[in-house]
């Protein structure tokens, strides 16, 4: 496990969201989203974690919680130009290692950052994620869960919301397709390591028209010829919060998990 301080946790927040519009400020357990998920990167094994938005109000809840913040422009097109904007501002040196958080994140396991920070320390890349199989027939249609295909090496071919890879012979009947077990799908999980390096070039870097049709971030990366290594892990985390479905269920599993903890007082 690499020791404490040496990388640094980035949660980009924005205040518009189409899907789920103030998502952000939207409260489970009557505490915000962005705390919550700025609360479980401080239990990682990060130096500093600092939230970077783009308005007052997610800078008002983060200065009442206690939580490093930091303002950045409202025009950025994705979480990752908001955290390269936050390297720059910072200044910080071309090796250390950013992790990039999405601020719906409010049930993400800690240790799936320290292991993705270690993973990059390790491969000595300049950007990895990670995946984990996928076990539900469901989420393999699903435009939600994110898809990826990997190279013999470990390298991301291309990401996709569509199934990937896809099954000729099975999807064809969708009705009755069952995932066979030598079928590894991976779904993507929506966490980014990079060196300060990487980011200090992405927002250089030519915007392409895949990126904006399958609205996945990543795909400039790999259209720009770099590579995304990724780690495969077994843990399979709560999904991030996109819609008011998945509010709603954050905040059964959430309630339901703070009254566990009050009966084992």
């Amino acid at each position: 496990m690499m020791p404490k301080n040496d990388f640094v946790v980035i949660i980009p927040a924005r205040i518009d969201s189409s899907r789920l519009p103030n998502k952000m400020i939207l409260t489970i357990n009557k505490i915000p989203i962005i705390v919550h998920t700025a609360r479980q990167a401080l239990k990682s094994m990060a130096g500093k974690v600092i939230v970077a938005t783009d308005n007052q109000d997610i800078m008002n809840i983060c200065k009442q919680y206690e939580i490093n913040a930091t303002m950045t422009k409202v025009e950025h097109n994705s979480g990752t130009e908001r955290v390269a904007e936050v390297v720059e501002k910072l200044n910080f040196t071309d090796d250390q290692i950013i992790v990039n958080v999405q601020g719906d994140e409010a049930m993400l396991d800690s240790h799936l950052i320290d292991q993705l920070a270690e993973f990059i320390a390790l491969k000595k890349t300049e950007a990895a994620t990670l995946a984990h199989p996928i076990c539900n027939e469901d989420e393999v249609f699903n435009p939600h869960v994110v898809k990826v295909v990997l190279n013999h090496l470990g390298n991301a071919l291309y990401f996709s919301r569509a199934p990937i890879p896809y099954y000729r012979d099975g999807f064809i009947n969708r009705n009755e397709f069952k995932l066979p077990n030598n079928l590894n799908i991976l779904r993507h999980i929506g966490i980014y390591a990079f060196t300060a390096k990487f980011l200090k070039q992405y927002n250089q870097m030519a915007h392409c028209a895949i990126e904006n049709i399958e609205r996945l971030e990543q795909l400039r990366m790999l259209y720009n010829g770099h590579n995304i290594a990724v780690l495969e892990t077994n843990t399979i985390p709560e999904t991030g919060i996109d819609t008011l479905e998945d509010l709603q269920r954050a905040r059964q599993i959430m309630s339901d998990n703070h009254n566990q903890l009050k009966e084992n007082d």
